[in-house]
């Protein structure tokens, strides 16, 4: 009986203990199960939209570990696809191991006609000073941007533009048409009058225009399709082909007979691009942590006139060194086959994104070429602005402070111009500055720059979605 009596209390102890262990596993899971996903405060996206952000699923099973991070992950996904002012991915509530997510965003502001003014300057600081801030020299107008048109992310644009030059431009993109949301379709029409025309480069690396102000110098149309693939949330492939006419004023071909083949005024061509690239960073606009990269291979014309190949690559990595502080380097590179004189093929530095901080008065024009960016920005304070004006969305506008310093390094090879100041020479630029980031994709940049040509000076830069 002695015996029987202690078997039977160590049975208990044992079943208590295993109890006891069962408890301690449902607070703290080997993994959880997704058992749903919910989508709070969108009047206008459709849900799958977002959803398709997510990097979670309905019946994923996750560790704790994996689970944190896929909720930053769709976070920062979400945010980045341009529809929201705030998002955030949570836990709302756990039943055992089983795991309800909630995903609650405000809406930005989709329809918006705004006025249009901008300079035809390559830059501010250009117009600030060489043009002596000459208000005949902008564009103005009006702007239809109708943002999630269908509530798909997709977008209608319609600009109006008079002033110094005038455009006509209409486009609309729909990202997905499939049920698989991995396939999209971009068309545009584009027609433009300029009164001014960049016809050449000084041998200072400045550029030489010719000005009509009786007539337009340049007129040019253009017809174009983009097809888009996006297998999942990282990667992006894009396929677009375009009808281009382009045409010139006697007086320009005159001033620089290689500025289309053959002393041409006009031409006429079809043009074939492909793009691919992966965006994995928190904030695409302003990465503080991830990387980029991108690469893509352009065909201009059918016939030896106006053949043209161009090969681009790109990438970025933000890197965290310390909780406010991180490391941002961008390499670009760029090369253009055959090598011909003409002056509308060799648009280099100081073009589009192939901007060097520092030499904002200056071009590099070239058949190849490479720019390579450093900075070290570390954030300094971050405000919230609250809204004087009641909104549901809006009620807060965030602004973070970053200061920052930084290295360009580029180079633009030229084999037709050889006594150019910057051609075939390694340029070098450093400077300090202070950048703004807010709502809207909205990021203001205050920078002092020094080059080596001994130049100096404060510089501005801003953009925005809009």
């Amino acid at each position: 009986m002695r015996y029987l009596c202690l078997i039977i209390f160590l049975v208990c102890c044992i079943d208590v203990k295993a109890q006891d262990t069962d408890s301690v596993a449902l607070q703290n899971p080997i993994e959880f199960i997704i058992g749903g996903i919910s989508v709070f405060g969108n009047k206008k996206t459709k849900d799958y939209i977002i959803l398709r952000e997510a990097t979670i699923k309905k019946g994923d099973r996750l560790t704790p570990e994996l689970l944190q991070q896929k909720l930053i992950e769709s976070k920062e996904l979400i945010y980045n696809t341009g529809l929201f002012v705030d998002d955030s991915v949570y836990i709302d509530k756990l039943q055992g191991n089983i795991a309800y997510i909630h995903i609650r965003v405000k809406e930005r502001l989709y329809f918006l006609p705004l006025p249009y003014f901008r300079l035809v300057d390559r830059n501010f600081n250009e117009w600030w000073v060489q043009q002596k801030r000459s208000l005949s020299r902008v564009n103005y107008g009006i702007k239809f941007n109708y943002n999630n048109f269908t509530g798909q992310n997709d977008n209608l644009n319609i600009w109006l533009i008079n002033g110094y030059n005038q455009q006509v431009a209409l486009r609309y993109n729909l990202p997905f048409f499939d049920k698989k949301l991995k396939q999209g379709i971009n068309v545009g029409f584009a027609y433009s009058n300029q009164r001014e025309v960049n016809y050449a480069t000084s041998l200072t690396n400045q550029q030489l225009f010719f000005k009509n102000d009786n007539n337009y110098a340049r007129t040019f149309y253009r017809f174009d399709a983009t097809y888009s693939y996006r297998p999942d949330q990282y990667q992006r492939h894009y396929f677009r082909v375009s009808y281009n006419h382009d045409a010139i004023a006697d007086t320009v071909a005159a001033l620089n007979p290689l500025f289309f083949p053959n002393a041409l005024t006009q031409v006429k061509y079809i043009d074939f691009s492909y793009s691919y690239q992966y965006f994995k960073t928190d904030y695409n606009v302003y990465p503080t942590n991830g990387w980029q990269a991108q690469g893509s291979i352009y065909k201009r014309g059918l016939d030896k006139t106006t053949n043209l190949w161009q090969v681009g690559l790109y990438g970025l990595l933000a890197k965290p060194i310390l909780p406010k502080t991180f490391f941002v380097t961008n390499i670009s590179a760029t090369i253009k086959f055959p090598y011909n004189p003409y002056f509308f093929s060799q648009a280099l530095l100081g073009y589009g994104s192939y901007q060097m901080s520092g030499l904002e008065y200056y071009v590099a024009d070239g058949m190849a070429g490479g720019l390579a960016h450093f900075s070290l920005n570390h954030q300094l304070f971050s405000y919230i602005l609250k809204n004087p004006i009641k909104s549901k969305t809006h009620d807060k506008i965030p602004f973070r402070f970053y200061a920052k310093i930084y290295s360009d390094i580029g180079y633009a090879y030229n084999p037709y111009v050889n006594n150019n100041l910057l051609n075939n020479t390694l340029l070098r630029t450093w400077g300090f500055g202070l950048d703004i980031v807010s709502i809207y994709d909205f990021v203001f940049r205050f920078e002092y720059s020094f080059n080596q040509l001994g130049g100096k000076g404060l510089y501005l830069h801003a953009n925005n979605s809009f």
